[in-house]
């Protein structure tokens, strides 16, 4: 689906929410169009054709942004909609909300459990909040720029791990038919990591790993390529939980940057210097 913008002059009220106000409800927003993926979810949706395969993809993001976008756009009339999840790169100034209506996609339609409904404020090409729901387990992970990240209301905080060779770390597969340089860097940071750290996880989506950092259940995250609705709301999730980002060199990460670096403040440089060689 193509970024488009929508503009509408619904009840001026909500726009005028204060950020703390808006998250909640963006929360409700995103819980609300996650129950209506799980009626979808159960049997593994079969597929010939990509063509078939896109198909099943699109039905499953348009239910979801069916609840999403008059939702979010009541909340916010004047922000605009980003709805391409494999977009990248800068956005204009103002404020938009970034989707990922069915994140993990992919797995939803194999019957397999890993997939969320993501919702990010952006003003001026920085997340201000976000709200992931998975709805699988009723879960609603939330953050807000200088307020903290929290799991139903729960504060979370990343692990305390200084070493990488005690620590579980995690990348994910950035897009389908990425290019073959990615892919081959991908696969050696692989093989750095399990040289280096004591579990690599290799699955998707990165949100899913992200949350598990936040949460202090992972210590590290890596993707090289990458896309807005992939990593926004993983990335403010981590700094809010105590986390650093960066690109795989240790340099400030922007959705610009070729690369992704998600870690406990503990083994970040340590992962930097693994990604490096």
């Amino acid at each position: 689906m193509p970024e488009s913008t929508r503009t509408t002059g619904i009840a001026a009220t909500p726009g005028h929410l204060s950020d703390a106000d808006l998250l909640a409800q963006t929360a409700i927003a995103v819980r609300e169009a996650g129950a209506v993926l799980r009626e979808r979810f159960g049997n593994v949706v079969r597929y010939q054709t990509r063509d078939e395969l896109m198909g099943a993809l699109a039905a499953n993001d348009d239910a979801a942004l069916d609840v999403l976008r008059p939702r979010l756009t009541r909340l916010r009339p004047n922000a605009r909609l980003v709805e391409d999840e494999l977009a990248g790169g800068a956005l204009p100034s103002g404020e938009w909300w970034v989707l990922d209506p069915a994140e993990g996609n992919v797995n939803h339609l194999h019957a397999l459990p890993e997939w969320a409904v993501t919702a990010t404020l952006v003003r001026d090409n920085q997340p201000v909040l976000t709200a992931v729901h998975l709805p699988l387990t009723g879960e609603t992970y939330t953050a807000r720029v200088g307020a903290g990240a929290h799991l139903d209301g729960r504060p979370l905080h990343v692990s305390p791990t200084t070493d990488l060779g005690l620590s579980l770390v995690a990348t994910s597969q950035a897009r389908p038919d990425e290019d073959e340089g990615v892919v081959r860097r991908v696969g050696a940071s692989i093989t750095a990591m399990l040289f280096d750290a004591l579990v690599v996880r290799t699955s998707v989506p990165a949100t899913l790993h992200l949350l598990n950092l936040a949460a202090g259940r992972i210590d590290a995250f890596w993707q090289f390529a990458g896309a807005r609705a992939d990593l926004l709301p993983g990335a403010l999730l981590v700094t809010e939980a105590g986390g650093r980002i960066s690109d795989a060199e240790g340099r400030p990460w922007t959705p610009q940057s070729e690369s992704f670096l998600a870690a406990t403040p503990g083994v970040h440089t340590e992962a930097v210097t693994t990604l490096s060689r």
